[in-house]
Parts: structure tokens; sequence; C-alpha cells
């Protein structure tokens, strides 16, 4: 279905189309009549597939064709302040022909950032775009009025709950008008989503587009390794692959990110490393550089797995094997964009082979898995174990109620 198929505001259109799209992706051919509609929605979709354009389309529909109006008309929370800021750059694009206007809310800055943020607020802003902590820091002092918002849009809802935002999010609710339209995107659908969406929804629409599978143009493929080779095969692999300009590695740990960056750094290309460490205008700083491909190699941790949207990196690695099995699909999800193609690596020691047996089962796809070169050593042999469960057994030669 074409874009112009929808009965979406000229000016909408004409920024559409002057951003080169054309076609829509399953989720806005679904969301958008939906929203129009004033309907409330639960839509389950992997990363990059489009959601934000698929809830931020039909809401600036809406605020393009209301006469007035000088107050907040929609917020969106989301789990990152990356996030945030992308989907404010996305709002700027496609209300470029329209007088709309946005705001990113978040955490991390220093004290100047706060006051911008109050100000803006205080001006008549059409969209809010706004971490949970950052945004309720304003709703405790006064800075937000919420009594004529119209919609509230929850993106990348299962991260927020994972990263313990279930409280926040409902104080937040309590601040908004009870009549209003409410959208609730999420990339899975576990127990507490539809908890969530019991309690601040009302009669929503399901859409279910795809649940945890990667995109199908991504190759996938894994190394069984010893940690202490895992530096010296990403050394390997990335001189196998000089033609690829873009390539991010993934790491569970901050700690880890400094000691991979400095085992990359003798090398004729960049390297840089991006956590949750950096201040926040390092972090914009590292990813343009990462973007204009100035950068060739960035290595970061699960903290942008969602919120980055850099076109063209050619190959993902997984240093490690993601905790969760979910952040596999999100981490790999970085590569093979808009219709592209991509490679996903991921390097799988011991501890992590049932694990990563997980993961197969989850995305129902076996992935191929192979040995490093004979120059870096021998492999370990595939055999993925359940993890040994420790009991609180009485250990033996102690006597009852004592402690050493």
């Amino acid at each position: 279905m074409r874009f112009d198929e929808f009965d979406l505001h000229d000016e909408i259109l004409d920024a559409i189309d002057y951003m080169g799209f054309n076609d829509a992706t399953p989720i806005q051919e679904q969301a958008i009549p939906l929203i129009l509609e004033h309907k409330d929605l639960l839509a389950v979709a992997q990363t990059g597939t489009g959601k934000t354009a698929a809830f931020i389309l039909p809401v600036l529909d809406k605020i393009a064709n209301k006469k007035g109006g000088d107050s907040i008309n929609t917020l969106v929370i989301v789990p990152t302040r990356e996030l945030a800021l992308q989907i404010d750059r996305e709002i700027q694009g496609f209300s470029y022909f329209l007088s709309a206007n946005s705001v990113a809310i978040y955490g991390g800055g220093d004290g100047s950032d706060w006051v911008q943020q109050e100000k803006a607020l205080k001006q008549k802003t059409d969209i809010i775009v706004a971490t949970p902590g950052k945004l309720i820091s304003h709703l405790n002092v006064g800075n937000i009025k919420f009594d004529q918002l119209e919609h509230l849009i929850l993106d990348e809802a299962d991260r927020m709950l994972d990263m313990g935002f279930y409280e926040d999010i409902q104080k937040i609710v309590s601040y908004l008008p009870k009549k209003r339209q409410t959208l609730l995107f999420s990339a899975t659908m576990p127990p507490k989503i539809k908890m969530l969406s019991k309690s601040i929804l009302n009669n929503p629409e399901e859409i279910i587009i795809q649940l945890s599978k990667p995109a199908e143009k991504i190759l996938q493929a894994a190394y069984l390794t010893y940690d202490n080779q895992k530096i010296p095969l990403i050394n390997y692999l990335i001189a196998q692959k000089e033609s690829y300009k873009s390539i991010l590695i993934f790491t569970s740990t901050k700690a880890k990110v400094n000691d991979i960056v400095r085992g990359l750094k003798n090398k004729s290309y960049k390297t840089d490393g991006i956590s949750s460490d950096l201040e926040q205008s390092d972090r914009e700083k590292v990813l343009q550089s990462f973007k204009s491909k100035n950068t060739r190699v960035l290595v970061a941790t699960d903290v942008i797995s969602r919120g980055i949207d850099i076109k063209d990196i050619e190959l993902i690695i997984n240093y490690d094997v993601p905790g969760d099995a979910e952040d596999y699909v999100h981490r790999i999800g970085r590569t093979a964009r808009a219709e592209s193609e991509g490679v996903a690596i991921t390097l799988i020691n011991e501890q992590d082979m049932f694990r990563f047996k997980k993961i197969e089962q989850l995305i129902d796809n076996e992935i191929i898995k192979m040995d490093v070169p004979p120059e870096i050593g021998k492999s370990p042999k595939w055999n993925p174990k359940p993890e040994k469960k420790y009991g609180f057994r009485k250990p033996k030669g102690r006597s009852k109620g004592k402690r050493n």
C-alpha cells in the first residue's frame, strides 16, 4: 500500500515524498487507519519495521487538521535518550511542511539541558518525546500541564518494563486526562505488557506483525570461542571485510567496551566506544562520527540496540551472547534495515552455549557455527548444557545454627 492511499494531510504526504518513502510497511498499513479512527491500539512489531512512522504520521495528521490550540497534544514515552532523540528527529522530518513542533526530554546532560527543556515545555509544543525519569522530574516541579493532552504513546514498552519503569509509567498516566487515545507499541508480548495494556488502554485494537524474528536479509553465523580468542578473532574478521565501512560490536557490559576498543586501537581504522558512562554530548558526537563513516567500528552496550537508527551498518558482531534472547533480535536488527542486506556474527564461549541455543529456539532457526581459524587456536566443542542451579544445601561438617 502506498502512502498516498492514506487520507493524510497534503503537507505530510509532501514530506514523506521528500524523504523518499513510497510504500507503507505492514505495521504502518495496519496501524495508521486505526489511529486515524481514534482507536486505542496495542501493537507488537519487531525493531526496524517502521513503528515510529506508524504512530507519528496519523498523529501529525490530526494536529494539522486541528485549528488553533496552545497546549501539549501528544506525549511519547520511550526507554532511552537515544530513542527519544531518534523519534524527535523523525517528527521534525515528517512535519517539515507543517507548523507542528516537538521537543525531546531526557536525562544525562548538564544543567543547561534542564533550562532548555523547561523553556520549551512552557512554550507551545505539540509533541513531547520523553524518558520516564526526566519527565517525572519536570512533572514534580510543575513544568508540564497535560490537561488537554489527546494522545499518549508508549514505544518500546517491553524495554521500559524490563528497565523497571512500570511504576513511573503509572505515575505519569495519573497526570493525564482519562479521555485520550492511547497507543502501546512493543517488540514482544510478555504477561507484564498485557497487564499494562489492561490498565491504560480502552478497548484496544490489537496488531501483531512479527514476533522475535530477525529480518530475512540478515546472514547469521556464530563462532565457538574461548574468551581470550575473541579480540584476535574480531581483528581477523574485520581484516577479512575490508569493504565493510560500518561495523557495530555489541557487548553486555560497560567494562568490556573499553577493553574491546583498546584491543582494536592499533589498527589503521578508527574505533570508538559508547555506553551510558559517556555524557550525552559525547555520545552524540560518537554516534555522529559513526553515522558519517569517520568511525569504522563502534563498540556499544545494549543501551543503543533499540535507540540507534543508522543506515548501511554492514556487520554486527556480538562479542558475547545477550542475556535476554529478545535482545539478540534487537542487536542484529541494526543491520539489513530498509530492505538492505547485512551480516550478524555472534561469538559463543562455553558458558553461553545453552543461552544461544535458547535464542535459536526463539527465532526458530539453527544458526551455522564455525571454529576459529587455526592461527587463532582451537575452538571449544558445541555442547549446550543448561546452567547449573545451586541451592542452599547445608554444608557438611557445620553444626546446626552456627555460621563462620
